[in-house]
């Protein structure tokens, strides 16, 4: 009997006291597309991660080419065969094609690198996965499903048995997509063992010749790829038919669901009419006082595009936004923020923190000149205003002089949440872009409370995007499903659960 290419038993990883994986077992044979689904936090990146070397697992074993591994350099992955095209590409824009295939792996005469045999070696490559690109093209002029061929032609010439596809057709238009699963079904053909990780249950139902599912770490399903139903999937990503569970951070919006003291109706604090922009629209959607809202879809849905919009980071191309009574035109953030809207972004690294500085001067940056005492800064008023928003985060540790690279993912979201939420500075309209990315489970339920307190306590409308279910479910009065830049459905109430978000953004992107 054949060996498999990839076959991983009792696969183990902790970080701290979360266990990411527990006793996974994953096999997959030469010639086959085996999909691997699941939420975020199910464990996929975890288990990519550890195939390709980036962390060393607890315990358990990965073989690769009947050679048994207890864990894996990325030198040694990439010389076991395993080859991983991440969602974000590694290529380097500035270098042509075959510069790019051949990157740390140079072909050499005499000393010098021999251009000319690389390139006549990409030609082939490039043939084997039907690029219509040139090896002497530069990557950064191509198309986002060239560049994409490229890596996969990269892994072609390290010899790769095993690919591992992480989400291919995020980025992809659908003419790219299709012809990206021409090409998986060539490789597969080919006899490469490929583990394809995504979202999109048509991909699944079009590609897969096999089926796993990891739930909290754990494979919760498995099974073949034919005949299985997209019912029987969304039931195993999500698990078993549930309601809200025991974490429910929202109370009930004013105005909604609460009987009020008069009889008007609620206040809409945020309000879309026909607004459109690049690849997104048109978006009708109002947000109350107290209330919050989630905008969920798969990635690429175009809900970042939308609180973009919003923010004034992004052109609207039409349409109106009304925060409150006032019709608003953000052309630049300062106009959202002058109109009492504030977005904290999904990358906080890259467009909120500022890691030298210390934790008060991020928590307050832009409160700074409203503290101040005849233009001169107050740092008196500063640190109380400070101590009590680290006290109403839940910020550990509390050092307003600790710089704020010394702080947890989870605590440094809290300061950039907490320029928005202090007494020195709140918002009518707070829009959150995945707003516990790369936090810890501890500090993300202290999030979903410190939001859920900002909406019932001082009546802001809230509107978050999100592509997690289970933080959907947990925080969100109302939900609204996206894809392909427009609202496509509505949950709620009763109606709002993980299966429910499952099956109607998958319905939505059909």
């Amino acid at each position: 009997m054949t060996e498999p290419n990839l076959r991983i038993r009792g696969l183990t990883k902790s970080f701290g006291g979360v266990r990411a994986l527990d006793g996974v077992d994953l096999t997959v044979p030469a010639g086959q597309v085996h999909a691997l689904l699941g939420h975020n936090g199910a464990g996929k990146s975890t288990l990519i991660k550890c195939l390709g070397g980036a962390f060393p697992p607890d315990a358990g074993t990965i073989e690769v080419g009947g050679t048994s591994y207890a864990r894996l350099s990325p030198r040694e992955s990439i010389a076991a065969g395993v080859a991983i095209i991440f969602q974000t590409l590694s290529v380097v824009d500035s270098l042509t094609v075959a510069e790019n295939i051949f990157l740390g792996q140079e072909w050499t005469r005499y000393g010098r690198i021999d251009r000319r045999a690389q390139e006549e070696v990409a030609t082939g490559l490039l043939e084997r996965v039907a690029a219509s690109c040139s090896p002497r093209d530069r990557v950064g002029e191509l198309p986002m499903g060239q560049r994409q061929l490229v890596e996969i032609a990269k892994a072609l010439s390290r010899s790769a048995s095993v690919l591992v596809l992480d989400e291919p057709t995020a980025a992809l238009s659908g003419t790219e997509s299709d012809a990206l699963a021409e090409r998986v079904e060539d490789l597969r053909a080919q006899g490469l063992a490929i583990v394809y990780v995504t979202h999109l249950l048509g991909e699944v139902e079009r590609l897969a010749d096999a089926v796993t599912v990891l739930r909290d770490g754990k494979v919760a399903h498995r099974s073949g790829g034919s005949g299985q139903s997209r019912r029987d999937l969304v039931m195993a990503i999500a698990g078993q038919p549930q309601g809200r569970g025991p974490y429910r951070y929202a109370p009930p919006p004013r105005g909604r669901d609460q009987p009020r003291r008069t009889p008007h109706p609620p206040h809409n604090r945020l309000t879309l009419t026909d607004l459109r922009g690049p690849r997104f629209g048109p978006v009708d959607l109002s947000v109350a006082e107290g209330e919050i809202v989630a905008l969920y879809g798969l990635i690429g849905s175009g809900r970042t595009r939308l609180l973009e919009t919003i923010y004034g980071r992004r052109p609207a191309t039409g349409g109106t936004i009304r925060v409150g009574d006032r019709t608003v035109k953000p052309s630049r953030p300062s106009d959202a923020l002058a109109a009492h809207m504030a977005l904290v972004p999904g990358d906080r690294r890259g467009q909120a923190l500022f890691p030298i500085l210390t934790a008060q001067d991020n928590a307050l940056l832009p409160s700074i000149r409203r503290l101040a005492r005849h233009g001169v800064r107050s740092p008196r008023g500063e640190r109380r205003v400070f101590g009590a928003l680290a006290d109403a985060v839940a910020l550990r540790p509390a050092h307003p002089q600790l710089p704020a690279a010394a702080f947890s993912g989870g605590n440094q979201q809290k300061l950039v949440l907490g320029r928005w939420i202090n007494e020195a500075r709140g918002v009518d309209v707070l829009l959150l872009d995945e707003p516990t990315q790369g936090v810890d489970v501890g500090a993300r339920r202290e999030i979903y409370e410190v939001v859920s307190a900002l909406a019932a306590e001082q009546g802001t409308a809230v509107l978050f995007a999100s592509n997690d279910p289970e933080e959907v479910v947990a925080l969100a009065h109302r939900c609204l499903i996206v894809s392909a830049g427009r609202v496509v459905g509505e949950l709620s109430g009763p109606e709002l659960t993980e299966a429910a978000l499952l099956s109607a953004v998958h319905e939505g992107a059909a």
